[in-house]
C-alpha cells in the first residue's frame, strides 16, 4: 500500500454562466498568498468503482483507478469530516488491490465491487505560493465528463487542496474571494456523487423498517442503526491501526448488546441474543489488542511515576520486549477476525435484523412511556451488583464481584445516554452517574489485571537473571490503589443512588 495523504480541500462551481466566462479570479493577495504559478493542463482518466447498489458510495466513500497525472494509480477515500478526507494510494494495476479491497469489506461483503462511473477530466492546475515561494495550496479546474452508460453530464469545477500543515483558515479566505467572482462552494462532496445525481443514479435510501415515527420503536431502532454504522465505518480504521479505533469498535458492539437487553421489551429477544453473542465474541476478540494497549499506557505511566533510584535493571526494555511479543501476535488476531466469514455474516444479521425488526407491542408506544422503564432496570441491576460487592470480603471474590457490577454501570450508562434524545436532562445526569461509577470500577479492574502482568514482568525478570524489584514496588503500588478505589466506591455509589436523580423517570 502506498502513502496516505490527509486531504483537506474545497470545491466550488460557477453560479452563472457569465462568471464561468469570466474564468478563476486571480488569487494573489487573498490571505498569505504572495503569488499563483501556472503548472499546466494534464488529462486524467478515472474510473469508479463500488458494489451495484452502490454502498460506498451511500457512506461517502470512492474508489478509483485513475491514469495520467503525477499521482496515477489506485485511490481510496475515506470521509474523515466534512471537507476532510483520508486518501490511501496503491499503484496502478489491472485489479483491486487487495489491500484496498480490504479497506472496503465491511461495505462491500460479498456484493464485489464493478466499474459504475468514468470521469474524464481536463484539469488546470495552479499553485497557490507564500512569499517565501512555499507551497500552500493546489488549485485546480477540472472541465469534466462523466460517463455512465449511455447517460452522459458535463460541468466546470475548481477546486483547492491545501499543503500539508497549511492552516484550514486559508480556504475560508479562498471562498469570500471566489464569491465576489460567482463562484460558490459545490453542494456535492465529490465528482463522483455529482457524476450520480447527474446520471440519475444516486445511491438507493437504505431500508428502515421500524414504524411510525415518535414511536419507542423508532427511537430504538435509530440508535441501534447508529452503532451499526460505527461499528462498519471503524472496521478499516482498525485495520490501518488508526489510534482509538480497536476501542471505540468494541464500544459500538457493547452498545448494540446492551440496547439488546436494555430494550428486550421492544425488539425480540429471540432474534437478537444470537447476534448479541456474536458481538460479545467480537468485543472479546478485538479486546486482546485493546487490553494490552491499555495495559502498556498504565504500566509506563507508573514506571514514570517511580523515582528513578527504584529503576533497578532493564525495566524499560524488559517491558517493550514483553508487549512486542504479546501486541504483534494480537493485532494479527485482530485483522483476522474482521477477515473472517463469520464477522461478514455478523454484519449481515445486524442489516436484516433492521430491515426487518421482529418488534413487540411496547415498540409501538411512546418513547416517553417505554424508555423510562427500560432505563431504570438497568439501574436497578445496577444496584444489586454493588450492594453484592459491597458486603464480601477484600479478595478475589469481591474483585470478580466488583468487575460484575462494573459491567452493570456500564450498561446502565449506555442505556441512559440512549435515552437522551427523548428524556433529555434527567438522563444525562444518570448518564453522568452511572459513567463516574464505571470510571472507579474500571480503574479497580485494570489494577487487578495489572498486578497479573507486573508478576509476569517479575518472573521474566528473575528468569533472565534481572533484578523484580521495580515490578514488585509496581505491584505494591497498583495494590494501594486497589484498595484506595475500593474505600471511594461506597461514597461515588450514594452519588449515583441519590433518589432525585431518578425521581423524573418514575
Amino acid at each position: 500500500m502506498a502513502d496516505t495523504k490527509r486531504e483537506i480541500e474545497r470545491k466550488f462551481e460557477f453560479s452563472k454562466a457569465k462568471s464561468a466566462r469570466r474564468g478563476v479570479p486571480d488569487l494573489t493577495g487573498t490571505a498569505a498568498i504572495a503569488a499563483v504559478s501556472d503548472q499546466g493542463t494534464v488529462d486524467l482518466d478515472a474510473v469508479y468503482y463500488d458494489t451495484p447498489d452502490q454502498r460506498l458510495a451511500a457512506d461517502g466513500l470512492t474508489l478509483r483507478r485513475r491514469t495520467g497525472g503525477a499521482d496515477e494509480g489506485w485511490h481510496l477515500k475515506l470521509p474523515v469530516s466534512p471537507g476532510v478526507r483520508d486518501e490511501i494510494g496503491a499503484a496502478l494495476s489491472d485489479t483491486v488491490p487487495p489491500a484496498l479491497a480490504a479497506l472496503v469489506r465491511s461495505r462491500v461483503r460479498g456484493a464485489g465491487l464493478q466499474p459504475q462511473v468514468r470521469l474524464l477530466s481536463s484539469r488546470h492546475v495552479s499553485h497557490l505560493l507564500d512569499a517565501d515561494g512555499a507551497l500552500l495550496a493546489e488549485l485546480s479546474t477540472d472541465a469534466v465528463l462523466a460517463e455512465r452508460g449511455e447517460a452522459t453530464a458535463t460541468w466546470t469545477e475548481v477546486e483547492v487542496e491545501l499543503a500539508d500543515g497549511v492552516d484550514p483558515e486559508l480556504l475560508d479566505a479562498v471562498e469570500k474571494t471566489f464569491r465576489k467572482a460567482g463562484l460558490r462552494v459545490s453542494d456535492a462532496p465529490s465528482k463522483l456523487a455529482r457524476a450520480l445525481a447527474e446520471t440519475a443514479a444516486e445511491p438507493p435510501a437504505r431500508p428502515e423498517g421500524g414504524g411510525p415515527e415518535g414511536t419507542a420503536g423508532a427511537q430504538v431502532l435509530a440508535y441501534l442503526r447508529e452503532q451499526r454504522d460505527a461499528l462498519v465505518a471503524q472496521d478499516p480504521a482498525v485495520r490501518r491501526g488508526l489510534p482509538d479505533s480497536v476501542h471505540q469498535m468494541r464500544v459500538a458492539s457493547r452498545r448494540l448488546r446492551s440496547a439488546f437487553k436494555t430494550y428486550r421489551k421492544v425488539i425480540d429477544r429471540a432474534a437478537t441474543d444470537p447476534i448479541g453473542e456474536e458481538l460479545r465474541r467480537l468485543a472479546g476478540e478485538l479486546g486482546v489488542d485493546r487490553d494490552q494497549e491499555v495495559l502498556l499506557e498504565r504500566i509506563q505511566d507508573r514506571l514514570g511515576e517511580l523515582p528513578r533510584p527504584l529503576l533497578i535493571g532493564p525495566v524499560r526494555s524488559r517491558l517493550r520486549v514483553w508487549n512486542s511479543a504479546r501486541r504483534s501476535a494480537s493485532r494479527r488476531r485482530a485483522v483476522a477476525v474482521l477477515d473472517s466469514a463469520r464477522h461478514v455474516a455478523l454484519l449481515d444479521a445486524l442489516d436484516a435484523l433492521l430491515e426487518s425488526p421482529p418488534l413487540l407491542k411496547a415498540a409501538a408506544r411512546p418513547p416517553e412511556a417505554v424508555l423510562p422503564k427500560a432505563v431504570l432496570r438497568d439501574y436497578a441491576r445496577l444496584a444489586a451488583r454493588v450492594d453484592s460487592a459491597l458486603a464480601l470480603h477484600e479478595g478475589h471474590e469481591r474483585d470478580l464481584a466488583l468487575h460484575e457490577a462494573r459491567k452493570a454501570a456500564k450498561r446502565f450508562r449506555y442505556a441512559a445516554e440512549s435515552a437522551v434524545p427523548v428524556l433529555g436532562g434527567p438522563a444525562k445526569e444518570l448518564a453522568k452517574a452511572g459513567k463516574a461509577v464505571q470510571s472507579l470500577l474500571g480503574d479497580h479492574q485494570d489494577s487487578v489485571v495489572a498486578r497479573e502482568a507486573l508478576r509476569g514482568l517479575a518472573v521474566q525478570a528473575t528468569g533472565a537473571g534481572e533484578s523484580a524489584f521495580t515490578w514488585g514496588v509496581l505491584y505494591a503500588r497498583e495494590e494501594a490503589l486497589a484498595e484506595r478505589r475500593e474505600r471511594e466506591l461506597p461514597d461515588i455509589w450514594a452519588k449515583a443512588c441519590d433518589p432525585a436523580l431518578r425521581a423524573a423517570l418514575e
